[in-house]
């Protein structure tokens, strides 16, 4: 049978993608090459305003290659995936985005509203398998697309290129992204051309949408390149004629960045790391008022200053806390 030679019935993704696999993706040029052409294609159909950077959600992002796609159109992402020989490819190639290894049948660990948008290059249909014995493809898939629709922005879109097998897989994936709340539908490229065929899952998050149109013949696809080709020189022209290119503009934008790039983490390392570091607050604080009162209450707000500069929390809570605590601290004398 011809579906006993897709790479998703042969094992699960973190075994089918090992060492030898991942190296394909750095060294393979026609690989590295198609990658890139649909990648391009999956951010054309997340339909983004050309105006600005966007931070995006790379499902399945393996080895770099959609990142780097992404980067050169002026975004910031962060990518998941569950093979570590693949991640491993994509931090030896140094590539900008974060990292997170994980199933996606796991769901998603980011916080609600984090991305604006998403995009899944050949991953999807792994999904539909059930590699172990508690794999169960419908509560995985659901678990997968309600999670995802949880922490992008309304409004937003999700794309995925990938390769059913037959109509009942279709179905299987299309009923399990709309009862998680996303609408759209599929978008087909070259539908009658054996080898250019590709197809793409397109989600909306902001209710019903335009369903973008599938690219037909030869010169619908020359067509579609030039527009292609056209918005993406004018981004990179905008990147470098307006004022957000400046040193301090560029600045600005990587405190964004790193700041939505915190708060993405922050939903799996979060409350934890921040419970601890406020006991510790507390407790210096607590021994230093029995040390002396006056001390600190002359070098409160200095104090309040070096925690500011020491520690990723913002200033309304540090203070609020550290007001309370110091209350406390007095108190007790």
């Amino acid at each position: 049978m011809a579906s006993a030679k897709r790479p998703e019935y042969t094992g699960p993704p973190e075994l089918f993608y090992n060492e030898q696999e991942a190296a394909k993706y750095t060294t393979n040029s026609r690989i590295m090459e198609i990658q890139t052409t649909m990648s391009e294609r999956a951010i054309e159909l997340l339909a983004l305003p050309d105006d600005k950077s966007y931070f995006i959600l790379d499902l399945g992002c393996g080895s770099g290659l959609s990142g780097d796609v992404l980067d050169e159109q002026g975004h910031y992402w962060v990518g998941m995936d569950i093979s570590e020989a693949m991640l491993d490819i994509a931090v030896e190639r140094e590539t900008e985005g974060d990292k997170v290894l994980g199933d996606l049948g796991h769901g998603m660990p980011f916080r609600a509203g984090a991305f604006d948008g998403a995009i899944s290059i050949s991953t999807l249909q792994w999904l539909c398998n059930a590699d172990k014995k508690s794999h169960n493809p419908v509560q995985r898939l659901y678990k997968f697309f309600s999670t995802l629709y949880s922490c992008l922005s309304r409004g937003s879109r999700a794309v995925f290129q990938f390769y059913p097998d037959g109509a009942s897989q279709i179905e299987l994936v299309t009923q399990q992204a709309m009862k998680a709340g996303f609408t759209g539908g599929l978008v087909i490229d070259y539908p009658n051309s054996t080898k250019a065929k590709k197809m793409f899952l397109v989600l909306f998050t902001g209710g019903p949408q335009k369903l973008p149109e599938g690219l037909g013949g030869e010169s619908q696809q020359e067509k579609n390149q030039i527009e292609f080709t056209a918005r993406r020189d004018k981004m990179k022209q905008l990147r470098g004629n307006q004022a957000w290119s400046s040193l301090d503009s560029s600045k600005k934008r990587s405190e964004a960045a790193s700041r939505q790039r915190d708060e993405a983490r922050f939903q799996i390392h979060g409350q934890k790391a921040l419970r601890e570091v406020l006991r510790i607050q507390h407790c210096k604080l607590q021994e230093e008022a029995e040390l002396n009162s006056l001390f600190l209450a002359s070098h409160f707000q200095e104090y309040v200053m070096s925690c500011r500069r020491d520690l990723s929390v913002p200033d309304e809570q540090l203070q609020i806390v550290l007001s309370v605590l110091l209350q406390s601290s007095y108190n007790t004398l």
